[in-house]
This record gives structure tokens, sequence and C-alpha cells, in this order.
């Protein structure tokens, strides 16, 4: 079986401003939103098995010391930045990855502040 064989799950439809200027922001808007919408279920159970793991007392936190984990947390863990960023990644298709590679830095600075918010979103009030 070759990749184009291969079955993806079908996306999302991300409601979004059809206005988008820049390539970046067009690939924000059309793959990276979609993609996290649909990995959302994944990138949860993730950051919840890694929490333990770092021995962090994350239930214990005010809502805005968690929100401030996060964003810590994936700025700074190399390890868990590098594996939530896989998983987005793994959803591309060839046509996808070339243009992320053709504007890495841009889509995965963008790319690191959804994930920030997709996990925030998910933190009690």
């Amino acid at each position: 079986m070759n990749n184009e064989e291969r079955q993806m799950p079908e996306r999302p439809v991300v409601d979004t401003q059809p206005t988008a200027v820049s390539v970046a922001e067009q690939f924000q808007n059309q793959t990276l939103r979609p993609v996290l919408k649909l990995l959302d279920a994944s990138l949860m159970t993730y950051w919840l098995h890694h929490l333990p793991k770092r021995k962090t007392p994350f239930d214990r936190f005010s809502r805005p010391e968690k929100l401030a984990h996060i964003e810590r947390a994936i700025r700074e863990d190399t390890k868990l930045r590098l594996t939530l960023v896989g998983m987005v990644l793994g959803q591309f298709t060839p046509a996808e990855w070339s243009t992320f590679k053709a504007n890495e830095a841009e889509l995965t600075r963008r790319l690191l502040a959804l994930l920030i918010q997709r996990l925030q979103s998910h933190v009690d009030s």
C-alpha cells in the first residue's frame, strides 16, 4: 500500500475568514486548524499522559497557573513540543508538507501558538 492509498480520517471543517492574505495564514486556516481540531482528543490525551511523568500537580493549580504552565511546558519542554508537533505533521499530505517546509519558521511559530490555545481551551473556568 503506497501513501496515496492510505485512508486518512476526514478533517473537520473550521470556519475562518476566506480573506487570508499570506501563504502562512492560508495554511494556518486551511490545514493547521482542521488538523488540530481532528487531533483534539489525541493531543489532550498525550498532555494528560505527560503530566504525571513530570510530577506536575496540575490539578492543584489555579486556572491562571494552569494556563501559564501549558504555555511554559510547550515552549520549554523539547520532548513534549516535538511530540505534539510531530503528531500534527504526521497528518500532512505531501503537498501540505511541501508548503510547510517552504515556510517552516513562520508555520512552526503559528502551530505552537495554536497548540497552546487548543490545550488551554480545555482548562476549566
